[in-house]
């Protein structure tokens, strides 16, 4: 239907018909309104996708009749039209905007085939836990190239009280772009977190001293006889209840005791004793000869201390450090030691400190006993190439004789055995062949 101008009068007195219909503009080739059979009225553009007659006819719809006056539609009309005299498509753009992935589809297509399938699992849950919690709460609606660096520079600035957790989060969107960037998802070079300062980070080591593993050493004993002491809540209605204050005390099993020992004498990562499989320990030669860690497969030698702590374990499970579901059919390795850890750290007065900590106390005391960065770095398995590659000519029996060295030293601060005693330990293991 043509023939008149499209104004305030005519868009009022278009009745709905029981077929869709639209009028289309004296002035104005292309603009018009479409009246749905339901009475709903919207402007319209009408163009051809190119040049010639064979090049198909499309519409764009420019917005509904009462959110736009005919002035503003026509308006917006001629703009569209414009751009496609310029070689545009306004309805393939259109498309293209409908079907373009939100950052949360993105990132669970980043999660799945990139993160869980080429990551260790602790990093993929690490990778997810940022983007669940942090990312996508915000921006996960977005869609992926419309995110700015404008907004992950004012989530980065929103985090400015935990500036390692606000680093790691542009590192992890920085990388989601990146896969989508090769994967053509996105423009090639497109990525909202790049060009972003980072928060400076203090380093987080923690060395104990003698003084301070010395208490350490007697709240594990005590935690391990007769247990730690706790406190009883005076205003919670169960407080009657309590047990009187010479059994109010918390005894922890001996598998979490001996993973404690066994991260301070061997400096390994928590993961690495609590993944740690009986199949794994190689006794005879001293090693626990692990398949995979944070580096790939690696070797941990044990010192004397060390092998007298496995001496006194039962062999519940597969597992070294018994978990809840040990011996079972579907067992697992135990979770976390957060509980035993906090409560026995608390007792030290050493509350805060982490279990990591624990391995930078490893290193420095074989630092402090003139040992020498390349002994340490291959004790404790650092990934480093120049490191690795360096001092790959390095064999065993200097290995041996530092952690040995730095076992009996930290062994003699805890207050345990000392390296002799460890030694007939290791010996008497040996001949029971367990």
């Amino acid at each position: 239907m043509r023939g008149k101008a499209i104004t305030k009068r005519r868009v009022d007195g278009l009745k709905a018909a029981d077929r869709e219909y639209f009028v289309w503009d004296r002035d104005l080739k292309g603009f018009g309104l479409r009246v749905q059979p339901t009475g709903e009225k919207s402007y319209v553009v009408k163009y051809r996708a190119g040049s010639g007659r064979n090049a198909p006819t499309r519409r764009v719809t420019l917005g509904p009749v009462g959110k736009l006056t005919p002035d503003e539609a026509r308006r917006l009309g001629k703009a569209t039209l414009g751009s496609v005299a310029h070689g545009f498509d306004p309805a393939a753009l259109k498309a293209a905007e409908r079907r373009a992935a939100t950052l949360k589809e993105l990132a669970e297509l980043f999660l799945s085939e990139h993160v869980e399938a080429k990551r260790k699992p602790a990093t993929a849950s690490h990778y997810r836990d940022i983007l669940q919690r942090i990312v996508l709460p915000e921006l996960g609606t977005r869609q992926s190239e419309k995110v700015t660096t404008a907004d992950m520079a004012r989530l980065h600035v929103r985090l400015k009280r935990r500036p390692y957790q606000a680093n790691r989060m542009l590192a992890v969107v920085g990388s989601l772009y990146s896969f989508a960037g090769r994967r053509r998802l996105v423009p090639v070079g497109f990525n909202p977190a790049r060009g972003i300062d980072k928060y400076p980070e203090k380093g987080r080591e923690r060395f104990l001293t003698a003084d301070e593993l010395g208490r350490l050493g007697d709240a594990i004993r005590e935690a391990e006889t007769v247990g730690l002491p706790w406190r009883i809540d005076h205003t919670k209605p169960t407080a009657k209840h309590a047990p009187k204050e010479a059994k109010r005390r918390t005894v922890i099993d001996p598998s979490a005791a001996a993973a404690i020992r066994l991260l301070i004498l061997t400096g390994a990562r928590l993961r690495e004793i609590l993944k740690l499989e009986w199949q794994h320990v190689d006794l005879e030669r001293g090693l626990l000869l692990l398949p995979d860690s944070k580096t790939g497969p690696k070797s941990i030698i044990l010192n004397a201390p060390a092998l007298a702590v496995l001496a006194g374990l039962k062999r519940i499970g597969t597992h070294v450090i018994a978990g809840q579901s040990a011996g079972t059919d579907g067992e697992k390795p135990r979770a976390d030691l957060n509980r035993p850890w906090r409560s026995i750290a608390k007792r030290a007065g050493l509350a805060g400190l982490r279990i990591h900590d624990l391995r930078h106390t490893h290193a420095s005391y074989g630092a402090g006993a003139g040992l020498g960065l390349p002994i340490i770095g291959k004790l404790l398995g650092h990934a480093r190439a120049s490191t690795t590659q360096r001092y790959a000519h390095l064999d065993t029996d200097p290995l041996r004789r530092a952690s040995d060295r730095i076992g009996a030293e930290l062994a003699a601060a805890l207050g345990e055995a000392s390296a002799d005693g460890a030694r007939k330990a290791e010996v008497a293991l040996l001949k029971r062949g367990a």
